[in-house]
């Protein structure tokens, strides 16, 4: 590639920078997936009063660290752009961000980010309340890898979500050494292992392989629990699975209901962060099955409906089932994925039948580029 793509949120991330009221902006999202980047283009774009530091290249960095930063900043001129990465390596980072902001607000605009999800969120909730903005960076859609690297549907089944990984698909082995050394073990052994208290490692690794065999999958937590080689409860894989969660790399979507408390009771569908999770737990080959090629489109239609503003989940009632329910303010839509896999096409109706005022949303191989692209509008559009 001659040009380097540039992701969407770069744009989104610029306009908020430029609006009023300014607030703190926060960019989170999973490791590897051009957070970096894309706030290098934005500087280089539209920010030539920015100052850029990365606490990473501190061996120790601490409040005096931010306090430099932030006064380099300021002799840039009144409403220069801070950036700081790798923020949650600096000790009482929220602490001392929260000082600097009350005590001289509006004079410089500030953007924060790093590759530890969990710790960044941490640090908001407990000092920066009603002074940030969050801007989230996901993995990267069938869109995006097919404008910036030609994917096809295959290809994204396969390798989708992290376009660092591209220069390896042509080595299976080197693609895979880098998914788990680079992205799977740097996410588990650096930003959980690190920040939560896990009592066994080894147990929570192995829960990591089990939950990506059940792409867009429903599955219990005792049965899950009771594939785990040591002793626990069914609180111990929800806490499992909450962390994964946290740290961008596995989803447990709830069964639809209007009673909320039926909905947290059920069954969770699983839904690995992007393709690629899945087919490095599942021989590459084998997403030439039907099966599980179904299971690995159910997937990137559901990770894709994940990155939209509202809230998405399954529903079920007896061997009627519907693939993703997703509701947008006060709509909702009930999608079907048809994806070669054997099933009852019962559920829509069934579904629709109790709540009429679902829409109803096939999405298909054939038109996967087309809800790619867009997939708000796409079922704005075509939903009956």
């Amino acid at each position: 590639m001659t040009t380097i793509y540039q992701r969407p949120f770069v744009a989104r991330l610029a306009q908020r920078l430029q609006a009023a009221p300014t607030l703190i902006q926060i960019l989170v999202g999973p490791r590897q997936v051009g957070k970096t980047t894309g706030v290098r283009q934005l500087i280089a774009q539209s920010e030539p009063n920015a100052h850029y530091a990365n606490a990473d290249d501190l061996l120790v960095s601490d409040r005096n660290w931010l306090l430099e930063q932030w006064q380099q900043a300021l002799l840039l001129g009144e409403g220069a752009l801070l950036v700081i990465d790798e923020i949650q390596k600096v000790l009482n980072w929220s602490e001392t961000i929260k000082s600097l902001w009350d005590k001289q607000p509006g004079r410089l605009r500030v953007l924060l980010l790093g590759s530890s999800s969990l710790q960044i969120q941490s640090g908001l909730t407990e000092s920066l309340a009603g002074r940030f903005e969050l801007t989230r960076v996901h993995h990267w859609t069938f869109a995006e890898l097919q404008t910036a690297f030609g994917y096809d549907l295959e290809r994204h089944l396969t390798f989708g979500g992290y376009p660092g990984a591209v220069p390896f698909e042509s080595d299976p082995d080197r693609w895979y050494a880098y998914m788990k050394d680079a992205i799977v073990e740097a996410v588990i052994g650096k930003d959980i292992l690190q920040n939560r208290k896990v009592a066994n490692p080894a147990l929570f690794r192995q829960a990591f392989e089990i939950l990506c065999h059940y792409p867009a999958q429903e599955i219990s937590y005792t049965k899950l629990l009771g594939q785990l080689q040591d002793k626990g409860n069914t609180d111990l894989i929800k806490y499992y699975i909450e962390l994964y969660s946290g740290a961008f790399l596995i989803y447990a979507l709830q069964k639809y209901t209007p009673k909320t408390w039926l909905s947290r009771s059920s069954s969770p569908k699983m839904l690995p962060a992007c393709p690629a999770l899945y087919s490095m737990n599942t021989p590459i080959t084998s997403t030439r099955d039907a099966e599980k090629r179904g299971r690995a489109f159910e997937l990137a239609v559901g990770v894709e409906l994940l990155q939209q503003p509202g809230k998405l989940f399954y529903w079920r009632e007896h061997t009627a089932e519907v693939d993703y329910i997703y509701q947008h303010r006060e709509q909702l839509y009930a999608i079907e994925v048809k994806s070669g896999r054997k099933k009852s096409s019962k559920g829509l109706e069934t579904f629709c039948a109790q709540t009429p005022k679902a829409l109803r949303v096939i999405v298909t191989p054939e038109n996967f580029a087309q809800f790619s692209a867009n997939p708000l509008s796409f079922l704005e559009h075509i939903a009956v």
